[in-house]
């Protein structure tokens, strides 16, 4: 892979991640309200893991077979679906807690597994991983260290985004941390509107 085909592969991945902001990136502007960016690092390590596997199932071309599997991306789509509007519902309707006590009410492994099964939702992705990278692979040369270079690179691009996206709210809502109900109320219509997003989404468009 040239240095001018990596280029152009960050100029692509740049493009895709300036688009509106979708389910994952909407749950990290929830979680960061309520648990500030720092802590909400293991939400996004949840994020790039389902992304790493989706990259997997992508590079050994499980993309075909999931493909002529419709009934499967319907439940892997309507299982987030259901469980981010479960996660809105109850953060919605949660009693405010003193500030600072939120982070400590809410474990790692659960805004880890928040992040990872809101981007594992999005069966799509297999899709756009099996699309995106042959077009930026040099085939005369090993293709599997072409991929983890393209792979790598598109976490780190996301990761920081989403940190992005998680510090800007918590630096725009950091005034309503002594209003706890009106920031639960906030941080769960945000988790509802990832759920939306992600039922508007058509699961077998390529």
């Amino acid at each position: 892979m040239s240095i001018e085909m990596y280029l152009a592969y960050l100029a692509t991945v740049a493009v895709f991640f300036a688009s509106p902001p979708g389910p994952s990136q909407l749950l990290m502007i929830s979680s960061s309200m309520r648990h500030g960016p720092r802590r909400c690092g293991w939400t996004i390590a949840g994020d790039l893991s389902a992304n790493s596997l989706q990259m997997l199932a992508a590079g050994f071309g499980l993309a075909t077979l999931i493909a002529t599997t419709d009934r499967a991306l319907d439940v892997i789509k309507w299982a987030g679906v259901a469980y981010l509007v479960w996660m809105g519902i109850r953060t919605f309707r949660a009693a405010p807690t003193p500030p600072g006590q939120a982070a400590a009410l809410t474990s790692a492994r659960q805004l880890y597994f928040q992040g990872f099964f809101t981007s594992a939702s999005n069966p799509k992705a297999i899709f756009f991983f099996a699309a995106l990278f042959p077009q930026f692979i040099t085939p005369e040369t090993a293709i599997w260290p072409q991929l983890l270079i393209l792979g790598a690179t598109y976490l780190v691009v996301d990761g920081v985004i989403l940190f992005i996206y998680g510090a800007t709210a918590a630096q725009l809502f950091a005034g309503l941390a002594s209003r706890g109900r009106l920031l639960n109320r906030l941080s769960g219509s945000a988790m509802i509107g990832a759920a939306g997003l992600l039922a508007l989404r058509d699961a077998h468009a390529r």
